[in-house]
C-alpha cells in the first residue's frame, strides 16, 4: 500500500473524544499504535511511534515496516510472526529490537494482533512501548504492591465519592473485616463506630485542596474489637494522574492503641502524684474537722471523682463504744460533700452536719465495719440500694448516671474514723485497683489530719468549759459603776484558756477590776488562769493597794512553775471619784471623758506576772460622772499585719465616736478590732462611772 492509500475504514475515529482529556497509564508508558496492511505497508502511525522510532508519519507511511523498522539479521523472524499474525494464527507479544531513525536499537514491548473492517480486508495491529520505562514501572508496581501488602500500617484507596477501591491486609486486621466488606462502601458504612462525619470532612478537605493532613490522631472501636477503645495516627493523601486530575485520596492508619494506653497510663500516674503533692500542701491546714474534710473533699474532686463524701461515725465524734452487733446500724455524721458539677447525687448525699443512720447491708457500713475498702468498677442498678440511704437516694443516683463507686476507710492510729465515699458519673473511666491505692493514701494522710483536729477539737471543748467555768458569774453591778464585759474564745484549736476579767466588790462602796492574760493556751492555760483569778479575789479581799496585789501575784505565778501573765489591777473608789491602777506587763487601759478625746492612760508598764522579785507602782487617777475605763487582752488588738501603735489608736478613734452604753461599746469593739476566726482570746471590761444611789454626789478632792 502506497502513501496515498486510504487507511481502513473508521480509521479517523481512533483518535477518541477531543474532550477526553489525556492521561493516565498509557501517557506514562508512551504507548506506539503502529496499523500494516496485509503486505506489511505502513497505513497508520501515532504520535507516540514518532516519539519511540524516531520517524515522522511522512517517513514511515506507505513503506514497508520490516525494511523501515527491523535489521536484516531479524527479518526473517519478523516475516514469520507477521505472517502468523495475518493468518489468524493468534496474537504475538513479547520484545524485539527496533531499529531507530538514527541507526540505535530500541528494545520495544510489543503486542501485535489481526484486525478486520467491514470488507473483510485485515490488518496488524502492533502496540509498542520502551522496554526499560515498562521494566522501570513493573518494578515500581510490584515494589509497591508488595509494600502495600506486606506494611503493618493499614492503607486505603478511596474514590471522589469516598468509598472504597483498595485495602491492605493491614487495615483488614485493623478494621476487623475483610477486604469484600470494605469495596464499594463508604467510611459510614463500614466503621460505624468511628465519628465518621469528622473523618469524610477531613477527606473532603484534602480533596478539595491538595494539602495533606497528616498524623491525625483518633480514637474508637471496630468492629474486631467493639469493646475496647483503640487509638490511631491517621494520615490523609489526594491522588492525582500525571495530568494532576483528582482520581481518589489515600489514607494511612497506623495502630497506637499499645502507646496511647502507655501514654494515657503515664499520665494517669503523673495526675496521681500531682494529686498526692496537692493533697501533702492543702489537706490540714486547720485543726477544724469541717475544714479538714472539705480539703479533702476538694483535692478529689474534679480531679478524681466527680463526687466526694466525708462521714465520720459519731460514735468516734461522742467518744463512745460502737454498737458490739455487727447487724446494727452505724450512724454517720458527714462532714463535706463536692460535686464537679450539679447533680441529682449531690441531693442523694447525707446534709452535711447532719446524722445520717446506715444499716448493715450498705457498703459504707462494711467499709466502716471492716476497715477494708470497697470498690464496684461497674455500678448496676442492683448495686445502688447498697450504696444509698434510702429508696429516694436510690432514684437520684440512678438518674445522675452513676457507674462506679468506691469506699476507702479513713483509719488513723490504728482506729477506723469514717470512711470516705466517690463516685463517677460523666467521668467515663471506672474507678480501678490503682485508683483505689491513691484513694487509700489520700484517705490514710486525711485520716491523721482529721484524727488531730478532732483530738484538738475535745481539748479545745475541755479547755473551753473550764475556762468558762473560772470566769465570773455575771456579777451585779457594782455601787456607782456600770460594768458590762465579754469573753471571746479563740477560734484556733488549742488556743483557748489563758484570759480572765474580774469584778470585785470591796469594802466603803470600792471595786476593784481586774484583767489579766496568761501566757500559754490550753488547759494548763485555764488552770493557770484560775489559780490567778482566786488568788486575786482573795487578796482584793484584804484591801491591798493594787501595786501589793500585783506583787502578790507576781510571787503566786513563779510559783506555779514558769507560768507567765501580764494583768492590770484597778480599784475604783465612786464615793472620792479616784481610781488606782497597777499593770504588770499589760496592755494601757483606755480612759474617756465625756467631751475629750480617748486616751491610753501612761503607767509604768511593769513586768509580767512570773517574773520575780518585780517592784510595781500605783498610778492614781481622778475620774469624772460617765467617765469609763475600758481594760482588755491583747487578743483585741494584736494581729500579725498590723503596727501595733496603729491598733491602739484604731481602739481609740472608736471610743471617740459618739457615746454608746458599755454593752453597745463592748460590741462596737469587738465587731470592729477582733477577727474572727483569730488565734486569741480576747477578755474586754468597760466600767462607766454613774452617780451613787446618795442624793448627792461627793466632789472631787
Amino acid at each position: 500500500m502506497d502513501a496515498g492509500h486510504a487507511g481502513p475504514p473508521g480509521a479517523a475515529s481512533l483518535g477518541g473524544d477531543p474532550s477526553m482529556a489525556p492521561g493516565g497509564l498509557l501517557d506514562v508508558l508512551g504507548v506506539a499504535a503502529v496499523v500494516l496492511d496485509a503486505e506489511g505497508r505502513i497505513v497508520l502511525w501515532s504520535p507516540q511511534a514518532e516519539d519511540l522510532f524516531g520517524y515522522r508519519a511522512s517517513e514511515a507511511l506507505g513503506r514497508d515496516a520490516a525494511q523501515v523498522l527491523v535489521d536484516e539479521q531479524n527479518m526473517e523472524l519478523v516475516l514469520s510472526l507477521f505472517a502468523k499474525v495475518m493468518s489468524g494464527g493468534g496474537s504475538w507479544a513479547g520484545v524485539f529490537p527496533v531499529r531507530h531513525k538514527d541507526g540505535s536499537t530500541v528494545l520495544a514491548e510489543f503486542r501485535n494482533m489481526r484486525l478486520e473492517d467491514e470488507d473483510g480486508r485485515h490488518y496488524a495491529l502492533g502496540l509498542a512501548s520502551d522496554r526499560a520505562t515498562l521494566s522501570r514501572l513493573e518494578r515500581d508496581l510490584a515494589l509497591s504492591l508488595r509494600l502495600v501488602e506486606q506494611t503493618p500500617v493499614g492503607v486505603a484507596v478511596l474514590d471522589t465519592d469516598l468509598r472504597y477501591v483498595l485495602v491492605n491486609p493491614a487495615l483488614e486486621r485493623i478494621n476487623g473485616l475483610p477486604a469484600d466488606r470494605h469495596l464499594g462502601g463508604t467510611v459510614r458504612d463500614v466503621l460505624p463506630f468511628l465519628d465518621v462525619d469528622a473523618i469524610e470532612a477531613a477527606m473532603r478537605e484534602v480533596l478539595a485542596t491538595g494539602t495533606p493532613l497528616l498524623n491525625q490522631f483518633t480514637t474508637g472501636r471496630t468492629a474486631a474489637d467493639p469493646g475496647t477503645e483503640h487509638a490511631w495516627r491517621v494520615s490523609y493523601y489526594r491522588l492525582e494522574d500525571s495530568a494532576h486530575h483528582v482520581i481518589g485520596i489515600a489514607t494511612s492508619v497506623v495502630d497506637i492503641t499499645e502507646q496511647h494506653r502507655a501514654a494515657t497510663a503515664a499520665a494517669a500516674a503523673r495526675r496521681r502524684l500531682t494529686v498526692i503533692a496537692d493533697a501533702s500542701e492543702r489537706i490540714g491546714t486547720s485543726l477544724d474537722l469541717g475544714t479538714t474534710a472539705r480539703e479533702l473533699a476538694d483535692v478529689l474532686v474534679p480531679e478524681f471523682a466527680d463526687i466526694a463524701a466525708v462521714d465520720v461515725l459519731e460514735a468516734v465524734l461522742t467518744n463512745s463504744q460502737p454498737a458490739p452487733d455487727p447487724g446494727s446500724p452505724v450512724l454517720f455524721r458527714a462532714l463535706a460533700v463536692k460535686a464537679a458539677y450539679p447533680s441529682p447525687a449531690v441531693e442523694a448525699a447525707d446534709p452535711v452536719g447532719e446524722i445520717a443512720r446506715y444499716d448493715a447491708t450498705r457498703l459504707v457500713t462494711r467499709c466502716a465495719r471492716t476497715g477494708r475498702p470497697v470498690l464496684l468498677a461497674h455500678v448496676t442498678d442492683r448495686d445502688l440500694p447498697r450504696i444509698a440511704r434510702d429508696e429516694e437516694a436510690v432514684e437520684l443516683l440512678g438518674q445522675a448516671g452513676i457507674h462506679s463507686y468506691l469506699a476507702v476507710p479513713l483509719r488513723a492510729r490504728g482506729q477506723v474514723l469514717g470512711a470516705l465515699d466517690l463516685k463517677r458519673a460523666r467521668n467515663e473511666q471506672p474507678f480501678d485497683h490503682d485508683d483505689l491505692v491513691l484513694a487509700g493514701e489520700l484517705a490514710a494522710r486525711a485520716a491523721v489530719a482529721i484524727d488531730n483536729a478532732r483530738w484538738y477539737q475535745r481539748q479545745r471543748h475541755a479547755a473551753l468549759a473550764l475556762q468558762r467555768h473560772l470566769l465570773p458569774d455575771r456579777p451585779a453591778q457594782p455601787p456607782g459603776l456600770e460594768v458590762a464585759y465579754r469573753y471571746q474564745p479563740a477560734a484556733t484549736v488549742g488556743e483557748v484558756g489563758g484570759d480572765w476579767f474580774d469584778v470585785i466588790p470591796l469594802d466603803a462602796d470600792m471595786t476593784a477590776l481586774v484583767v489579766g492574760d496568761v501566757m500559754g493556751s490550753g488547759i494548763t492555760a485555764a488552770a493557770t488562769m484560775g489559780q490567778l483569778r482566786t488568788a486575786a479575789r482573795t487578796l482584793a479581799g484584804l484591801n491591798l493597794e493594787p501595786a501589793a496585789v500585783l506583787t502578790h501575784l507576781d510571787r503566786i505565778a513563779a510559783g506555779l512553775g514558769e507560768s507567765i501573765a501580764t494583768c492590770v489591777y484597778a480599784v475604783l473608789d465612786p464615793r472620792r471619784l479616784r481610781c488606782r491602777i497597777a499593770t504588770a506587763g499589760h496592755l494601757p487601759p483606755v480612759h474617756t471623758r465625756p467631751g475629750h478625746p480617748p486616751t491610753l492612760l501612761d503607767l509604768p508598764t511593769g513586768a509580767p506576772l512570773g517574773v520575780g522579785g518585780v517592784t510595781f507602782h500605783d498610778t492614781p487617777l481622778d475620774l469624772g460622772i460617765g467617765d469609763e475605763l475600758v481594760l482588755y487582752t491583747d487578743g483585741l488588738v494584736e494581729t500579725r499585719d498590723h503596727d501595733i501603735d496603729n491598733r491602739l489608736a484604731a481602739l481609740t478613734d472608736l471610743l471617740g465616736r459618739p457615746r454608746r452604753s458599755p454593752e453597745e461599746t463592748c460590741d462596737l469593739l469587738l465587731g470592729a478590732l477582733y477577727h474572727r476566726g483569730g488565734d486569741d482570746d480576747v477578755a474586754l471590761l468597760v466600767a462607766r462611772v454613774r452617780p451613787l444611789p446618795q442624793a448627792a454626789t461627793p466632789a472631787r478632792p
